[in-house]
């Protein structure tokens, strides 16, 4: 367990219920090697990858973003399967490079989408397959909370991979054009709070995230045609609801003259259906295990975490320019035929065509 901060901890509790699992924590932290044998006897420490490296088959990174990339590296030319936190790395070039890595080597490369393991979210997803919704008008996802702010990445790259990760799981596509609004109100480092416009092949998602805000909010909400649903990962009991409800077109009836709205609007049941408990963060890791021990294959693999990668740098350049922006545009995708939208499809840069800038590693 490389880093045992707010989500390193939570990994190491996890990885002590599974069995045939030994955990050595790494941190150049020497206070937090302290805390993690207080709460976890049983573990290793050291202050370096290199110092253990060879006693170990795998690692999980829940180290600052920034860092992702080389020590996704280093452990990937140690021979270590391997799964980092959101986000996979901090541009498409480190993450294809790290995709490269693990393919030609034969080791799992694994990202830390958390929700795509929530049993909520697959929940979501069967209810949009199986059509009952009709077809997907938009969905609305908010991420707000007051804190934590982050020093190497701004709260686009820091909280919307989960809901780019949720949106695109749930529709089985990826978006194909973002644009962003976005602000910084506290200090002078990163925006703390943005608004963004994901454009599918067939439906639009608006995604709002803050570490400025005081209630926090983890709610998704998808409209569709002929009901609605909304998802909210805070509620005790009733974390899915499916709502009848809806507006129908009725131009037939409209009268122009009277200035009225030519819909109507249609009201019905709600209902909640049964979730199986289990935690995501507990299922996550298991599945890894297995991946490692070649008992399963990756279900959010490193080519899922490039992705999303692609369009979190697309978010940064429509930030810069304020403008609509391609995914995949530049570094790592260059523009290919049309797609179905009528803008520039995307192809993949061979590795041969691309330059590979190093991440520094600060103190890791």
């Amino acid at each position: 367990m490389i880093g045992f901060g707010y989500w390193g901890s939570k990994h190491v509790r996890v990885l002590g219920t599974v069995p045939g699992v030994d955990v050595t924590v790494v941190d150049p932290d020497l206070d937090r090697l302290a805390d993690a044998v207080s709460h976890h006897p049983t573990v290793r420490t050291a202050r370096r990858l290199a110092a253990v490296a060879d006693d170990l088959d795998a690692v999980i990174i829940a180290t600052p973003p920034s860092t992702h990339y080389a020590l996704a590296a280093e452990a990937l030319a140690a021979g270590l399967h391997v799964l980092v936190e959101k986000p996979l790395a901090t541009s498409v070039v480190d993450a294809e490079t790290l995709v490269d890595a693990a393919e030609a080597a034969g080791l799992t490369l694994m990202v830390g989408h958390t929700f795509e393991y929530n049993p909520a979210v697959r929940r979501l997803r069967d209810i949009v397959r199986s059509g009952v919704l009709g077809r997907i008008l938009y969905i609305d996802a908010a991420r707000l909370n007051l804190g934590l702010y982050q020093r190497d990445v701004n709260v686009i790259w820091d909280l919307a991979p989960h809901d780019i990760s949720i949106a695109s799981y749930v529709l089985d596509a990826m978006p194909i054009s973002t644009a962003v609004w976005a602000w910084r109100n506290v200090g002078r480092g990163h925006p703390d709070v943005a608004y963004l416009r994901l454009d599918f092949p067939d439906t639009h998602t608006f995604i709002h995230v803050s570490w400025l805000n005081p209630d926090k909010v983890r709610r998704t909400t998808i409209v569709g045609e002929r009901q609605m649903v909304v998802y909210d990962d805070l509620s005790d009991k009733e974390r899915i609801r499916i709502y009848d409800i809806g507006v129908d077109p009725d131009v037939a009836d409209a009268e122009p003259s009277t200035g009225n709205m030519p819909v109507s609007y249609r009201t019905g049941d709600i209902t909640s259906p049964y979730l199986p408990f289990g935690e995501p963060l507990m299922i996550e890791d298991q599945h890894f295990v297995q991946c490692v021990r070649g008992e399963a294959v990756p279900e959010t693999p490193g080519r899922r975490g490039l992705d999303v990668v692609r369009v979190l740098e697309a978010t940064d350049r429509a930030l810069a320019s304020g403008r609509a922006t391609w995914v995949g545009d530049e570094r790592g995708v260059v523009p290919g035929g049309p797609d179905r939208m009528g803008g520039p499809g995307l192809r993949r840069v061979p590795p041969q065509e691309r330059q590979v800038v190093p991440r520094p590693r600060a103190d890791w």
